[in-house]
């Protein structure tokens, strides 16, 4: 059975925007990302059982997979201080090994406690096979690995609990896609009358297999149109929504996640892609820690900056 989920008392915010009521449709978004500056969202749904089990098992040390700007990494780091367990992040991008400490995500990471191995994004692509994997342990174990975002049988048992019995009211939820854990959670939690979208972040149809290893049902679908060039990519426009959005709603999004789902929802129901009176939940799954490390990047471009 299914754990009701303790934080029952975090907000879900109804949007009010023209483009809703012209259609007559409703959103309300969950507020995950309220639930700590650090481990919110998806990251403490995933990480909560996973801990767990590394704690079950006696383990003194957490080694995981990221890259530069990953909401994982710090994440992980503050959980495994939590905890008083060592943690090591293996980090994508070798070039990374001499500048890591101007990156405000990996920074944040070492400061809680975090150790990294910086390898080829060559090496990085191997981070799922068994050679690789026991190079590793020999290398920094023994440790409890957990993979690249957290997902997991573990996390999506912690990604079920995002859905409340009172949620069945909705017709529609919708969540940003990384690794696709978080979206497989909420199929399995969601009714029989209920369908979950998904807008990834990354460019590629591999999600698709990705997610059928965790989800039991088939009520959910990938919205591939909004993923702006890919991870950590975002353009003029995305981060005009964004700043337009906080302004208007008081809602900050994040520019790799939230963001992008956010801008494909309501692109869809402009579209006039939801049936009228249709009832939509969007998951904010955090990620706002994101936001330092992409204005960095946006100002060595001289693009505009997101609104903090």
């Amino acid at each position: 059975m299914r754990e009701k989920n303790p934080l029952v008392t975090l907000p879900t915010n109804e949007i009010v925007l023209p483009v809703l009521k012209e259609h007559h449709v409703s959103l309300y978004m969950r507020r995950e990302d309220l639930i700590h500056p650090l481990l919110s969202g998806n990251k403490y749904r995933k990480l909560k059982y996973n801990v767990q089990e590394a704690l079950r098992k006696k383990h003194q040390k957490l080694i995981t997979f990221g890259g530069a700007y990953s909401n994982h990494i710090p994440a992980a780091a503050y959980i495994a201080k939590e905890k008083g367990l060592k943690a090591m992040g293996i980090i994508r991008g070798e070039e990374l090994a001499s500048s890591w400490n101007q990156n405000p995500t990996l920074l944040r990471a070492h400061q809680l406690g975090m150790k990294f191995q910086f390898i080829t994004r060559e090496e990085y692509r191997k981070k799922d096979e068994d050679d690789f994997l026991n190079d590793l342990m020999r290398l920094h174990g023994p440790a409890y690995l957990i993979p690249e975002g957290g997902t997991n049988a573990f996390a999506i048992k912690g990604c079920e609990e995002i859905i409340q019995d009172t949620d069945e009211v909705y017709d529609v939820i919708c969540c940003s896609v990384g690794t696709g854990g978080t979206l497989a959670g909420l199929s399995n939690a969601a009714k029989d009358h209920q369908q979950v979208l998904g807008f990834p972040a990354l460019k590629g149809d591999f999600l698709q297999k990705d997610i059928r290893k965790f989800a039991r049902k088939t009520n959910w679908a990938l919205c591939n149109s909004y993923h702006f060039g890919g991870y950590a990519k975002v353009s003029e426009e995305l981060v005009a929504f964004i700043n337009e959005f906080k302004e208007i709603t008081g809602v900050p999004l994040d520019p790799v996640y939230t963001g992008k789902m956010m801008f494909g929802i309501l692109d869809s129901v402009a579209k006039g892609q939801f049936n009228k009176g249709c009832k939509i939940l969007a998951v904010h799954t955090g990620g706002l820690q994101g936001i330092e490390g992409m204005n960095n990047y946006l100002k060595k471009k001289k693009l505009p900056l997101l609104t903090i």
